[in-house]
């Protein structure tokens, strides 16, 4: 693998950042986050503990949550982040399908990668807006974490300390999360023509990837192991905190390192 230069990395990696935070397109699709996430924490976040604790829903979520796994989160006193933990691990990696969306293929579109291979190396260019995407969710979680703990303090200042340590462990655990699904649309970009292309494929990888798994493994029953083949597959354990520290963070982590390896190895091939 070509060696990678960090400065160069870097200055691709906040290109990313500027593209997203300081142009017209990016600013719209920032401020269409916003308005969801502003009903997020209006609605489902800001009223958590009167749903929790009415009597009318008290009994019936202890039974379901119980029957999905997910009885341990309403135990926590932050109820407000129990809330976010569950909305945030199903709807960043879906969002991340949409905002990651469009990696390389507008550049390879317009013919600007050719300019940027002047000046950098094609890993160097793949790396540095896979970092970049990486950035941006996190920047993204990071604001709707914090808004989340200030809802969280107006309603019980006393929750602050105890808050602000299970945000931080919420943060790595999303944030590990999120990586696979933006490594998949690196890969997806390498050879997709168009960033509509490449969630359209995504959307196939999974809808139609886990029927003809499920028909292979029903066929022959060790084929179940291909469903860790798709990100996410983990994601309803961690959300009832019953995953072990192999399956929260180790899966995540082979299945990023393995869609980026596959990436570099099309991209150091295809034309620009």
């Amino acid at each position: 693998m070509t060696q990678l230069h960090p400065q160069r990395l870097l200055k691709i990696a906040q290109f990313e950042l500027v593209r997203l935070f300081l142009t017209k397109r990016g600013l719209l699709a920032v401020a269409a986050f916003s308005i969801c996430w502003l009903l997020i924490l209006r609605y489902p976040i800001g009223q958590a503990v009167s749903l929790i604790n009415s009597p009318q829903i008290a009994d019936f979520a202890q039974q379901v949550f119980g029957a999905i796994g997910l009885s341990k989160l309403l135990d926590w006193p932050e109820a407000e982040l129990a809330m976010y933990w569950l909305i945030a691990l199903y709807s960043f990696p879906s969002f991340c399908l949409f905002l990651c969306s469009d990696q390389l293929v507008g550049d390879k579109q317009r013919g600007t990668l050719r300019f940027l291979s002047l000046r950098a190396t094609r890993n160097e260019m793949l790396f540095g807006r896979f970092l970049g995407q990486v950035f941006i969710l996190a920047a993204l979680l990071l604001v709707t974490l914090v808004a989340s703990v200030a809802v969280m303090v107006f309603r019980d200042p006393a929750l602050l300390a105890s808050g602000i340590s299970r945000s931080f462990v919420l943060f790595f655990y999303l944030l590990i999360a999120v990586l696979p699904f933006i490594a998949l649309m690196t890969l997806l970009n390498t050879f997709a023509r168009s960033a509509r292309l490449a969630v359209v494929l995504a959307v196939l990888f999974f809808a139609g990837g886990n029927i003809v798994v499920s028909i292979l493994s029903w066929q022959i029953p060790v084929l179940v192991m291909l469903d860790y083949v798709f990100p996410g597959i983990q994601l309803d354990q961690m959300a009832g905190q019953n995953a072990g520290i192999f399956n929260s963070i180790g899966i995540p982590l082979i299945q990023t390192t393995v869609m980026l390896a596959i990436a570099q190895r099309i991209f150091a091939r295809s034309s620009l």
